[in-house]
């Protein structure tokens, strides 16, 4: 892509872990950047600086360091993205890489369990916010003729893990949105896919309780004997936005390395 294109990639959650990484590969291949994020003022700096790496592409990057998940907020921040975008210019991939979610046991003899409202809050976070936006963005007529839209899945779909519930339940909900989404927003060219990760080390795999054994397990199971990185989530993400991927829509694509093979 031309670095004087104009096609953007809005990326929410994109200031860490899979959300960085295609920020990263997508700068490198022309695209310019909005990226919605939300961080505490101490993680700014190096926040910062990453973002300004991007701009060595010769790209723009505008960032807005807001809650996605508010409805206010979101509805500002579509206005100002109007405002700011240049004449002609309109978002090509829209990168959902919110996570945000409960990591409670169901029971426990002590301690807390999952409640009603965490399983609400995880997946207003983790799957009704990617319909918000995209409803939103295509009232306000921000998304280009030929959109790709990507969130991020894992292997909870289908499988139980410890203190994960609330996660699973919100990931099997993305996908099925992706799948609707694919479907009935064809007519103004929107393809939509779920790309299910391996096993990979981020601040939100760091936060899951247990998580040394699920990241032993993974690189038990991977044959190739590595966990997925960052890198080869984005590099995926980066395919399904070529003109050769527009015929993939409403599909679940595993970027794992055979991990989930066993």
């Amino acid at each position: 892509m031309s670095k004087n294109s104009q096609h953007w990639a809005l990326i929410l959650g994109g200031s860490q872990g899979l959300g960085l990484a295609t920020a990263q590969k997508l700068a490198k291949h022309g695209y310019h950047l909005v990226i919605v994020h939300r961080d505490r003022r101490t993680d700014l700096e190096p926040i910062q600086k990453a973002f300004d790496t991007l701009k060595s592409h010769e790209i723009e990057v505008k960032s807005f360091n807001v809650d996605a998940l508010n409805p206010d907020k979101r509805s500002d921040t579509i206005i100002k993205i109007q405002e700011e975008l240049p004449k002609g210019h309109k978002i090509k991939v829209v990168v959902h890489s919110i996570a945000k979610g409960s990591l409670k046991p169901m029971y426990a003899d002590v301690g807390t369990t999952l409640s009603n409202q965490d399983f609400k809050i995880t997946l207003d976070a983790m799957a009704l916010s990617l319909y918000d936006w995209t409803k939103s963005l295509a009232n306000s007529h921000l998304l280009a003729a030929d959109t790709r839209i990507v969130a991020f899945t894992s292997e909870g779909n289908t499988k139980a893990i410890p203190n994960y519930g609330a996660v699973s339940v919100a990931k099997v909900a993305l996908e099925a949105l992706v799948r609707n989404i694919a479907l009935e927003f064809a007519p103004i060219g929107i393809k939509a896919n779920c790309i299910q990760a391996g096993i990979t080390v981020t601040k939100s795999f760091e936060m899951i309780p247990g998580h040394e054994k699920i990241q032993s397990n993974a690189l038990e199971r991977n044959p190739n004997k590595r966990l997925t990185t960052p890198k080869d989530v984005a590099d995926v993400v980066y395919l399904l936005t070529l003109d050769e991927a527009q015929w993939i829509t409403g599909t679940t694509i595993k970027v794992d390395g055979g991990e989930s093979l066993r």
